[in-house]
């Protein structure tokens, strides 16, 4: 086995390397969510810990790792006799984001249980982790059911596995360590919450902390064992200081002041529930027990704070999560008791740095920093535009009926303005208050990822028939099973009261839950949508979108237009905070290249359909239908065709029309129609519109449309 780049070369990354050990000390802390921007080693210091757990103790042959000690009494490879055990070092388990549900729990045969009555059970990562590390890359794009079985292990320290009635139960209790890029979206909160602590990490912009770390990493890459045995000293000491805190922290005494302190900070951040408060007082006890002490203090509850509490204390989905720590600072003192023991042991900030090099910044492992690795290239938010200040025609009312904020005709030329001058824009301005939408539905029945919002075959869900297993048997449909077998029982010559059973005969079930979808949305950002009013009242409509599609488990993407061209703003993501960024800074004015902006969707969704053709998509389309530009043929028959050319690709579609005023052209509801979509007003798309009463608007030319977008009445 390859030498790992050891955990006391890690340089800076005071937090996450302090959380790692606090785990170490206590694995009742309940886990680590590190959350980074890419290239900042999160996945090299999270390894490096493994090599610091202490050893365990296992019953020989024991599949689940059993403590000699105590063995589990229901371990299905039990009951354990009198065994002394061996000792190995404890493992560090990967669970790659694309397991399925039987890597992860475990498989029981089916067949062998049918037919024979035995419970013949593969342990899963599970079992494996059992009594170890369990490390998820990329936790965040775990599919959902995963992330629900990890989780209630963690919490119960047991995995049950259950196949029509056969049921298998093992420990499973383990140090949970998830990594993530927020860019690539979030974790849902109930389920960030069962993360005990978090951090964030980023790469460090001090050059001479980044030259050292580059230097060591070329270092390890040169010589991988040399390089460890250069810090096996500290990596022994290390070591040793975990196991004696292990052994301090059953004497370490969390005071009723102590406690006072962690309510009235819980309280004083109005977080949900009392698993923070449960947290925070593990947290304040491993922290005592590192720095050698047998008493809580006020400072070891305010380090618990700022790792327990900033992920608890977000209040809505797009909320950065972060911690106010002059408030914490006012909580403490307000709340602190009187005899506040003083530390009587030594104080330590974090593990100790190494032998060589500055103190703190990024770490120097496989994707730690470097003179790239800093920071995303092109996942962050754009770099702002230069406002303008609006000019006369921009303040804030609405065009004149029938112009467009260019002061053209619909379809018509712009306003003369000198060549080669920049379009006119205005600052941008707030959403509005966001709102409850009515779903909409891709219609058909798909095969996406599993999601809340259009119907699909998934492993989970209602059952809706049976089929001959392709590859592995997933979910088994005893029924059919049993009725595929009944015929055959003669000829196989049953004698006893059991079926004989045959793997031909096994079916699996058809279920039918929910997938997500791709949902694009092309906003027109032009001159036409630049009064204040209504473009606050549209941002507000989209970011109420971007709300449901994260609810719903969707990728999302933007794309803008105005002046000359269409920009796609937000590549396709699961990063639904980047798309509310992008809206946040968008700026209006110029012209409506509406067409532009239909064939750069068009694009991005011929690309996304060859990445993943199981995603089916939902175009979003936000304008008031005007279009303005030069030459033949005329803008308006422009953006028709390149309607129809997305409706040709049976791309299921929505128009939100944004026009208002009294005086409408029905622009939006038209170019709906070459789209094959649906038009829908702002107000309809309220969940509690009286206007949206229609459940299902059809689009489409006539009665020959092949496809429809279905716009339901209900609210998920």
């Amino acid at each position: 086995m390859s030498a790992r780049y050891p955990f006391t070369a890690v340089v800076g990354m005071d937090d996450l390397r302090l959380a790692l050990l606090l785990n170490a000390v206590s694995p009742a802390v309940g886990g680590v969510l590190v959350r980074g921007e890419k290239g900042t080693a999160k996945s090299t210091a999270v390894r490096a810990l493994a090599d610091l757990l202490p050893e365990v103790a296992v019953v020989g042959g024991c599949r689940f790792s059993c403590d000699p000690a105590a063995p589990d009494p229901g371990c299905p490879d039990g009951p354990h006799g009198a065994d002394g055990g061996a000792r190995r070092p404890a493992r560090m388990v990967e669970l790659p984001v694309g397991a399925s549900e039987d890597r992860l729990v475990g498989a029981l045969d089916i067949e062998r249980a049918l037919a024979e009555g035995v419970k013949s059970f593969e342990p899963g990562l599970l079992a494996r982790a059992h009594r170890g590390l369990l490390y998820v890359d990329e936790v965040n794009l775990l599919h959902d059911h995963l992330i629900d079985l990890l989780l209630d292990a963690a919490a119960m320290g047991a995995s049950y596995v259950e196949r029509e009635g056969v049921s298998v139960r093992h420990a499973a209790r383990f140090l949970l360590v998830g990594t993530m890029n927020p860019e690539e979206g979030e974790l849902r909160p109930q389920l960030l919450d069962r993360f005990g602590l978090t951090v964030e990490v980023a790469a460090d912009r001090d050059p001479e902390r980044r030259v050292e770390v580059v230097r060591r990493r070329l270092a390890f890459d040169d010589d991988p064992a040399a390089f460890a045995a250069r810090w096996a000293a500290e990596e022994t000491a290390l070591r040793e200081r975990i196991t004696a805190a292990r052994a301090l922290l059953p004497s370490v005494r969390l005071g009723d002041g102590a406690l006072r302190q962690i309510a009235s900070v819980c309280a004083g951040f109005e977080v949900d529930g009392m698993r923070a408060d449960l947290v925070m007082a593990r947290t304040a006890t491993a922290l005592a027990a590192w720095a050698g002490r047998t008493d809580v203090v006020t400072e070891d509850v305010r380090q618990a704070a700022l790792l327990a509490l900033p992920h608890r204390r977000r209040r809505a989905p797009f909320d950065a999560p972060g911690l106010d720590e002059e408030k914490l600072d006012r909580i403490l003192e307000e709340s602190a008791p009187e005899d506040d023991p003083e530390p009587d042991g030594p104080q330590d900030d974090g593990p100790e740095g190494g032998p060589e090099g500055p103190e703190g910044g990024p770490e120097g492992g496989p994707d730690g920093g470097g003179p790239d690795g800093g920071g995303p290239d092109g996942g962050g938010a754009p770099p702002p535009r230069e406002e303008t200040v609006p000019g006369p025609r921009e303040q804030e009312h609405e065009p004149a009926p029938g112009r467009d904020g260019d002061g053209a005709e619909p379809g018509g030329e712009p306003a003369e303005r000198p060549a080669g001058a920049p379009a006119a824009q205005q600052a941008a301005v707030a959403a509005g208050e966001p709102f409850a939408t009515r779903r909409l539905d891709v219609p058909g029945l798909g095969e996406g990822a599993d999601g809340r919002r259009s119907r699909a075959r998934t492993a989970h869900g209602r059952t809706t028939g049976s089929r001959r297993p392709r590859g592995a048997l997933g979910k088994l449909h005893l029924a059919a099973t049993l009725q595929a077998a009944a015929p055959h029982q003669r000829a196989r010559g049953r004698r006893g009261p059991g079926l004989v059973v045959r793997r031909d005969d096994l079916r699996e079930a058809v279920r039918e839950g929910r997938e997500g979808n791709l949902v694009l949305f092309v906003v027109d950002a032009s001159g036409s949508m630049a009064a204040r009013k209504r473009m606050s009242a549209v941002k507000g409509a989209v970011l109420s979108l971007l709300l449901d599609a994260y609810q719903r488990r969707d990728k999302i993407g933007m794309i803008t237009f105005r002046g000359r061209e269409a920009e796609l703003a937000l590549p396709p993501t699961s990063s639904v905070e980047a798309g509310a960024a992008r809206l946040a800074s968008l700026p209006t004015g110029g012209r409506t290249p509406l067409a532009e902006g239909l064939l750069k969707a068009h694009e991005v969704l011929r690309v996304e359909r060859m990445r993943d053709a199981s995603r089916r998509p939902l175009l979003v389309v936000v304008t008031d239908g005007r279009a303005t530009g030069s030459g033949a043929p005329s803008p308006l028959e422009r953006a028709a065709r390149a309607g129809r050319l997305l409706g040709a690709g049976g791309v299921a579609s929505v128009v939100v029309d944004c026009e208002s005023g009294p005086v409408r052209l029905g622009l939006a509801g038209a170019l709906a129609r070459e789209l094959g979509g649906a038009a829908v007003t702002l107000d309809e798309l309220r969940a509690d519109s009286v206007s949206g009463l229609v459940r299902n608007l059809r689009g489409g030319r006539g009665a020959s449309a092949a496809h429809h977008i279905q716009y339901s009445g209900k609210v998920a």
